[in-house]
């Protein structure tokens, strides 16, 4: 009907039906241009418009708490003159240290907690081990104890090193475990794996942590991976979240957290811990003004404010592309909790 329509129209006025077909054009591509909308390259926008054209999405945490920490003393830590520990626990555990620990065993036996039965007890560990280190010391830390523990090989086994590199064995293995049953069934982490190097002959870098490991009552284990805060020689402040695992030399100071643990251990820097607790830490890169309390991943960047981080696509610090970002702070309730 409309073509037998247009085709009388033409043959009436050819004017007339141009104008007619022009109009519907411009009507036509006017709803088609209404309905798509227009957008411009973000470098194109008015620098008053903060709204980004994509927004970050945000992951979602769960608030675990983990009951164990571990400190290490690097200052005269050596394979031949052992090393000191410092675990502060929310419970009584038990610190087990395995020298010179085979490196296949353990990643097996880290297996076996997620696919087969699950790790809890010093036992445990020595059973799924196999025998397959040098030596092991035990300790028992008591919810309060704040002491420094100092395990070290014996003498008369004449362990000097590891041998050259690659090596096939780990030269301390700490491993933290609630040393109650009650404890055990009332914290969803129930063991922390610990892979320590230690200097000998053969290598004398500095004392450092490797590895950490935390190992969950469903079978999970996650490794702690380290969140970079921006420098700022004005405050010190860092998350009571975490614990510390080396002293840096570069211009980033590392903090270990496993997405989102919380940990209420209590460290010298409670000042600190409230300043940042309250909201008064580092300042956001971006705008200089707000506290940082947004991790980005995978880069795992803690350098911007909750406001500023849905207005990037890369990371401010090392121009990675962001993934997802979860939040630093925790809200008051969960504080409280």
């Amino acid at each position: 009907m409309a073509g037998g329509f247009l085709v009388i129209m033409y043959e009436y006025s050819p004017l007339f039906y141009i104008c007619v077909v022009s109009l519907c054009f411009v009507i036509t591509a006017a709803r088609v241009l209404g309905w798509v909308g227009f957008d411009f390259p973000v470098i194109l926008r008015s620098s008053d418009d903060t709204e980004s054209s994509l927004s970050t999405p945000e992951k979602q945490m769960v608030l675990v708490t983990n009951p164990f920490a571990l400190e290490i003393d690097s200052g005269i830590a050596s394979v031949a003159d052992g090393m000191g520990l410092k675990a502060s626990c929310l419970e009584p555990c038990v610190l087990s240290c395995f020298w010179g620990c085979e490196v296949s065993v353990l990643q097996r036996a880290l297996q076996t907690h997620h696919s087969g039965p699950r790790f809890s007890t010093p036992r445990h560990f020595r059973e799924a081990l196999h025998r397959s280190y040098q030596h092991l010391e035990t300790f028992l830390i008591g919810s309060d104890d704040r002491e420094e523990f100092f395990t070290h090989i014996p003498a008369d086994q004449g362990i000097n090193d590891f041998g050259p590199m690659p090596r096939q064995r780990y030269p301390l293995v700490a491993v933290l475990t609630l040393a109650e049953k009650k404890a055990r069934d009332s914290y969803n982490i129930v063991a922390k794996v610990t892979v320590i190097h230690v200097p000998d002959h053969q290598h004398n870098l500095s004392a450092r942590i490797l590895f950490q490991y935390l190992l969950t009552s469903q079978g999970n284990v996650y490794e702690l991976k380290a969140l970079f805060m921006s420098a700022n020689s004005s405050c010190q402040s860092g998350h009571p979240d975490a614990d510390l695992i080396t002293n840096p030399s570069g211009p980033e100071r590392e903090e270990e957290a496993k997405e989102e643990p919380t940990s209420l251990v209590e460290d010298d820097g409670e000042q600190d811990d409230e300043d940042w607790s309250e909201g008064r830490g580092r300042d956001c890169v971006v705008c200089q003004n707000a506290a940082i309390n947004r991790v980005l991943l995978p880069c795992r960047h803690a350098c911007v404010c909750n406001s500023c981080a849905f207005h990037f696509q890369q990371c401010p610090i090392c121009r990675a592309f962001i993934q997802e970002s979860f939040t630093l702070t925790l809200p008051p309730a969960a504080s409280q909790q």
